[in-house]
């Protein structure tokens, strides 16, 4: 434990001067300080570097482009591949393993080891692997690759040890999965088929083992040829030659029959007795036509061929085989049983599906229950023991992406009430008409951990909706959908052109979230410069809501002052209090030309039904100026107890009361510094001295004051925006940019006189500087087309200084402060930082009716780069909560019992506040530094310059092991923490190697030590930057393997064997091994030790002691009984005896007397 001792005397400390030469941090004025300070400030640090570590815990959502499905019908695992080279494991609720491989090429295939927790998996680098499940967290134990053919097909029968491999020239090679070494048993393509053929048959594309005869293998060909090999004779048994592709087969389970399923939208069946021509081909979906022929059909890609013993008839199942005439339907799944015919249609294309069924067995009755079909963007389980085939609920949240995430937040130690309350709500809105059966994927254990608070993630989406998330231990269930496009009016038809121009196809996207899960009040921030705010209410409300329009775009001539202008403090103007009146619809087709004071969107201006949940009772909208669209609102923070928000972009801020629903303040970031702008700057319209080169208009500063800017603040000049308001920097010359570097080209696409719209803002307004080659198309389409809260654009490079970051709370407005006020501390993209000191009234009165006053005092501190985040801590380094407002129900029926007053906590009266008037430190936070502060001195502590070569993109302060850090992204991919208050390094690793746009929109920290980010358009990865969480993640996580006795094979019986031709003994060891086989060749395949050997080898000697142990009992018990049956025997015997002796004497004693005698 360190102690660090600061000793303060007025301006004067000990800490190190800024290094980048900047003014003092203190007040722009210099005025020494009259408020006391301590003269000595003791603060214990207690996190140390042995208390980090970055670890992934879970990954949410569905797996990103999916390509192979499997499943262990013993175990009852389901594993999911992916284009990317992962694979998902998914058991009961709780039980979600992602494992990777480190090649990222895609999975072709995977073959469960049915009930020995293993998996192999067959990559497109021609590579196969072993997985071992036995543990947590799976590892490879081995691989095999491939060196001179390509890998298409693979099967393993059940209870074998050899793995059958087709690959692209058609040849079939066997490889024993215990040591992962290929046989020399070798079924070349040119012995498999004819010698009189002349063409090759092509790839491999289906292997399957007779049900009937163990020893005959079926070999499938891309060309329509079906070899029935026999291993034994190593030759054919009977081949078959059809016209068209064959894309799967399936056995009955008689092994008499097989069904094929073709390119041209057709299913074969083949009997075994006569392979000349098939006994049956059907075209499910295609209809006779005139001519007498079969209208064209599309291929069918799978087909499974069930029997069932409670019906005759056998379950087909394929997907495709629709005709090419019914042009725009959907991917569709047909079920055929008996004459009837089901066909599901599906919302995305089909990849791949399997049919569950009861038994593991291939030659016994197969029983279907099941069917889980994995589309591109969905997974869906259809319950066949029902007639209308009804679908499951889904135990997994699959449905993160329905709309785009667009923005994250994480909220960890949530209170405990939040999470049932907002479950009892979402709950009544749930769809119904699921299928009532247990959901089949029931695999592994999974228990709550010891360690487990409440966890709420809150996602928002492109279409508008919001989604609440209950995040507990490691699970994610959906708890509650808000969708906010409800709060305005639906465009009208002929309308939907110039939205769509505005903003392309999403004009509720959601960029900002603020949440209050004390006082339950929602914020959220839309694409079209809107914010809406909710209040939580259990019961239902007929309301209106109210809304409020912001002109915050300036018009000025020249050079004027700021009391000049007309956006003078609207605090000043009593007029200003109230909302102001509606505008032309902002749906009218005018020219953009003549587009003023309106917004993007209409407000629903009648009364509303509202049912229980979140209920909006505000919105805030930016105005179009002149033809000029509103630019984006980039930062946002709401404080409960004051009835306050606040809110900025680049033009601005904005401060409305929305108990009053009124607006306190709405100035330009200049005019909000006065004369106490370090810069120096003077304002000057937008509109002058504007140019237009290929679409494309810009300010640029004087040469002497952007240099002087650059200095201050590295990336000031990464700020979204277009130049349209008074804090752009003069412009003596006018000129426009030439496109000309690596965004010239997409910057030309702007039409003449049109600013961009902005879709890539937020809170920070940064942008990350990655290779071009990282922009690949795909990552645009994940990331920059989807972004609508993007922190990250690349687009413009204007040097504007926008409103980045804002907080309210108690602090000290000037140095000469003695007791904390209200603030609301305000941070811009050039490193500044303004704190401005309200008067709130604290009888709940008084508030509803008195005016807020807002008075901006032009208090400065500076950082370099562009600030992120604020946090407040008092003397003894315990983090400083905002103040806020107890939850209270407003629609609640009145209990004349219980008053309802506003219950407001960590927020006093100034005269109440003594405690607190010994000053706190002040944590700011930049893309390039980090600075504390003592307030109300304004005194500079301590500095840290976090990285010269890069940016952060996230920065939070958040409670670890009992303690606070900050927590810091970079754009490198870095994740970094920081000890407070000294800013002591504690954490740096390279986490990410390359950061993309949708990495840095979504990533957040929280307390306890987790953050999150969305790895893929549809998934969450979350990590621990915590030990302590690392130590307990194996408990933590779920069991993918628990020991289940393998169930029996049926007695098929005497009869039934002897005239169906029971199945052999095949001993494939005696077949494949190195005895018979020989050793296959060296450059065929290389063998390459798994990192999971020792691992595997621990969990193998765990099973084998497991089993000892089990063994043992069973002998034991086995013993016990036989003693049993010995005492039982011997007291039979004992009895024998004396029935022997009596019957003995009865004979003598009867022996000489006649029969008359008796």
């Amino acid at each position: 434990m360190k102690k660090f001792r600061k000793v303060l005397d007025g301006l004067t400390t000990s800490s190190p001067v800024n290094p980048c030469g900047s003014p003092a941090c203190g007040s722009a004025a210099g005025t020494p300080s009259t408020a006391p300070t301590p003269r000595e400030l003791e603060i214990q640090e207690t996190l140390m570097s042995e208390h980090f570590q970055i670890c992934k815990t879970v990954r949410h959502g569905f797996p990103y482009q999916p390509t192979a499905l499997a499943f262990d019908p013993v175990q009852k695992i389901l594993a999911i591949g992916t284009r990317s080279g992962g694979v998902r494991l998914l058991g009961r609720p709780g039980v979600d393993c992602h494992c990777q491989h480190e090649s990222g090429a895609a999975v072709l295939q995977l073959q469960f080891l049915i009930n020995e927790g293993a998996l192999v998996t067959a990559c497109a680098d021609d590579t196969l692997h072993l997985w071992n499940l036995r543990q947590r967290r799976p590892a490879i134990l081995h691989s095999l690759k491939f060196n001179r053919e390509r890998i298409t097909f693979c099967h393993l029968p059940f209870q074998s040890k050899w793995l059958y491999v087709g690959t692209e020239r058609g040849n079939t090679h066997i490889v024993n999965i215990e040591s992962f070494i290929l046989s020399g048993y070798v079924i070349m393509w040119n012995k498999a088929i004819e010698l009189s053929t002349k063409t090759h048959p092509g790839p491999v594309v289906h292997l399957s083992d007779s049900p009937k005869d163990e020893g005959k293998l079926l070999i499938g060909f891309e060309s329509g040829t079906i070899v029935m090999w026999d291993l034994r004779a190593k030759r054919s048994d009977f081949r078959i030659y059809y016209d068209e592709a064959i894309h799967s087969v399936s056995w009955h389970h008689e092994g008499r029959q097989f069904m094929c399923s073709h390119s041209d939208g057709s299913l074969s069946m083949w009997n075994l007795r006569n392979t000349a021509k098939p006994f049956q081909v059907t075209f499910p979906h295609g209809k006779t036509q005139r001519d007498g022929r079969k209208e064209s059909c599309k291929p069918i890609l799978k087909v499974e061929y069930k029997t069932s013993r409670n019906s005759s008839e056998a379950f087909v199942v394929f997907s495709g085989g629709l005709s090419y005439d019914k042009a725009g339907r959907r991917p569709t799944l047909t079920i055929m049983h008996g004459k009837a015919i089901t066909v599901l249609e599906m919302d995305y294309p089909i990849v791949d599906f399997l049919v569950l069924c009861e038994t593991p067995y291939l030659n016994e009755v197969q029983e279907p229950y099941a069917v889980v079909v994995l589309l591109e963007k969905d997974f869906v389980v259809v319950d066949l023991t029902q007639s209308n085939f009804p679908i499951f609920e889904n135990a997994y949240p699959m449905d993160i992406h329905e709309s785009p995430v667009t923005c994250t937040a994480y909220f960890a130690d949530c209170p405990p009430d939040i999470i049932p309350v907002v479950y009892s709500i979402g709950a009544k809105h749930k769809k119904t008409g699921y299928s009532h059966k247990e959901w089949p994927v029931s695999g592994g254990t999974w228990t709550v951990g010891s360690q487990t608070y409440p966890e709420i993630i809150i996602t928002g989406h492109a279409d508008g909706s919001i989604k609440f998330w209950d995040a507990t231990a490691i699970t994610l269930q959906m708890l509650y959908k808000l969708k906010t496009s409800k709060v305005f009016e639906k465009p009208k038809s002929g309308d939907m052109g110039r939205s769509a121009e505005l903003v392309e196809e999403d004009p509720y996207a959601i960029q900002m979230i603020s949440w209050c899960p004390q006082s339950r009040i929602f914020c959220v921030v839309g694409i079209s410069a809107h914010v809406i705010m909710y209040r939580f209410s259990k019961h239902d409300a007929n309301t209106s809501i109210t809304s409020l329009e912001v002109r915050l775009q300036c018009e000025m001539e020249d050079v004027i002052s700021p009391s000049d202008t007309e956006n003078t403090p609207c605090f000043s103007d009593p007029s200003g209090l109230s909302p102001q009146p509606q505008p032309p619809s902002p749906r009218s087709n005018m020219p953009d030309s003549v587009r003023d004071s309106i917004p993007c969107l209409k407000v629903k201006d009648r009364m509303i039904r509202m049912p229980p949940g979140y209920q909006a009772e505000l919105v805030v909208q930016l105005l179009w100026v002149d033809g000029e669209p509103p630019q984006q609102i980039t930062s946002l923070d709401l404080n409960s107890a004051y009835g306050l928000l606040a809110l900025g972009n680049c033009n601005g801020l904005v401060v409305v009361d929305y108990l009053q629903k009124t607006i306190l303040l709405c100035m330009s970031t200049l005019e909000l510094y006065g004369s106490a702008d370090p810069f120096q700057r003077l304002t000057r319209s937008p509109r002058k001295n504007r140019q237009s080169t290929s679409g494309l208009t810009e300010l640029s500063d004087n040469q002497v004051s952007l240099d002087l800017e650059r200095s201050k603040s590295p990336t000031s000049d990464h700020v979204n925006g277009h130049c349209t308001s008074p804090t752009s920097q003069p412009c003596p010359t006018g000129r426009a940019r030439v496109p000309g570097g690596p965004e010239g080209p997409r910057l030309a696409r702007r039409g003449p006189g049109r600013p961009p719209f902005r879709k890539a803002q937020s809170a920070a307004c940064m942008e990350v500087s990655l290779p071009v080659s990282s922009l690949t198309e795909e990552s645009r389409e994940n990331s920059f087309s989807r972004s609508r809260s993007s922190s990250v654009s690349s687009i413009d490079r204007e040097t504007k200084e926008a409103v980045t970051t804002l907080q309210f709370v108690e602090s000290y407005g000037c140095k000469s402060d003695t007791l904390p006020t209200p603030c609301l501390w305000v941070g811009t993209s050039l490193g500044l930082v303004l704190i401005i000191p309200m008067s709130i009234p604290t009888d709940e009165q008084e508030r509803q009716e008195d005016p807020v006053t807002v008075a901006p005092t032009g208090t400065v501190l500076m950082l370099k780069g562009s600030v992120l985040r604020f946090a407040f801590l008092d003397c003894g380094g315990a983090l400083i909560n905002s103040p806020y407002e107890v939850w209270r129900d407003q629609h609640a029926p009145d209990d004349p019992d219980r008053p309802r007053k506003r219950k407001l906590v960590n927020f006093s009266s100034s005269s109440s506040q003594e405690a607190s008037g010994d000053g706190h430190l002040a944590v700011v936070c930049s893309e390039r530094q980090a600075k504390v502060f003592f307030m109300p001195s304004q005194a500079c502590l301590y500095v840290h310059n976090i990285t010269e070569s890069s940016f952060v993109l996230r920065a939070d302060v958040v409670s670890v092991c009992n303690s606070v850090c900050l927590a810091c992204f970079c754009a490198n991919g870095h994740i970094m923490t920081l000890s407070l208050p000294s800013l002591r390094p504690l954490l740096d690793v390279s986490y990410l190697p390359l950061t993309d746009m949708r990495i840095a929109r979504t990533f957040c920290f929280t307390n306890g030590g987790q953050a999150l980010y969305l790895c893929s358009p549809t998934e969450i990865q979350r990590i621990t930057y915590s030990q302590e969480i690392c130590d307990n993640l194996q408990e933590m996580l779920g069991e993918l393997f628990t020991p289940i006795e393998t169930p029996e094979a049926q007695n098929r019986g005497f009869l039934k064997g002897f005239f169906g031709g029971n199945a052999q003994t095949f001993d494939r060891e005696e077949l494949f091994g190195e005895a018979a086989a020989g050793k296959a060749s060296r450059s065929l395949a290389q063998h390459i030790p798994g990192q999971g050997r020792m691992e595997g080898m621990k969990a193998a000697a765990g099973g084998v002691v497991g089993e000892l142990a089990r063994a043992r009992i069973a002998l034991d018990e086995r013993g016990q009984r036989l003693g049993e049956l010995e005492e039982r025997t011997a007291l039979m015997m004992t009895s024998a005896e004396s029935f022997s002796k009596h019957a003995h004497e009865l004979m003598l004693k009867c022996k000489d007397k006649k029969w008359y005698q008796f």
